[in-house]
């Protein structure tokens, strides 16, 4: 059975056709990445939620001066003849496009209990403002990427790193062994 279904994703009203058979990704003009389940990187298990970060490749235009002609010196030491230059420009790319995954909380996880507990760890460090409110609201994502980027992620979506950071998340029992 096939049936529009309205749904809200990340403060976007959408209404998306569900039914039996497998749907692509739902493209928006929002630049943060979708949390989803059917991509990741190379090896992630079906079980878990990602993100993807695409950092866009820097390119400078260069300038060259390339020597057609060189002057010409008489035996004095005097220029009879100017060199000839030709300028040449082009495109050079200083660092190529890069994309960044991340592990994210799945949908069913970001639960008004958990923003909640998520605003009141970033209010404890002055960098939400808002009302707890357990709204995954602009102000709350913007809180949530000025906790990340000093850490290299420059997303409003919530890492599983920034989240155990925050203390909102245990760590695995093979990683407190594997540190221990």
């Amino acid at each position: 059975m096939i049936a529009w279904k309205p749904v809200a994703l990340l403060g976007v009203s959408l209404s998306i056709l569900v039914g039996c058979e497998p749907m692509s990704p739902v493209t928006r003009a929002d630049p943060e990445p979708l949390r989803t389940r059917m991509e990741g990187p190379p090896n992630a298990k079906e079980d878990e939620c990602w993100g993807r970060l695409t950092t866009p490749a820097i390119v400078e235009t260069v300038t060259d001066q390339i020597l057609l002609q060189p002057a010409e010196i008489g035996s004095d030491g005097t220029v009879r003849r100017q060199a000839v230059y030709k300028t040449e420009t082009r495109q050079a790319i200083i660092r190529e496009r890069e994309d960044l995954w991340f592990e994210t909380l799945c949908e069913e996880e970001l639960t008004v209990e958990f923003v909640m507990s998520l605003q009141r760890a970033l209010k404890a460090r002055d960098i939400y403002s808002g009302r707890i409110n357990g709204d995954l609201d602009p102000r709350t994502r913007r809180a949530i990427r000025a906790y990340q980027k000093p850490q290299g992620v420059d997303s409003a979506i919530l890492t599983r790193a920034a989240a155990r950071q925050l203390g909102l998340l245990a760590y695995g029992r093979d990683r407190l062994i594997n540190q221990g």
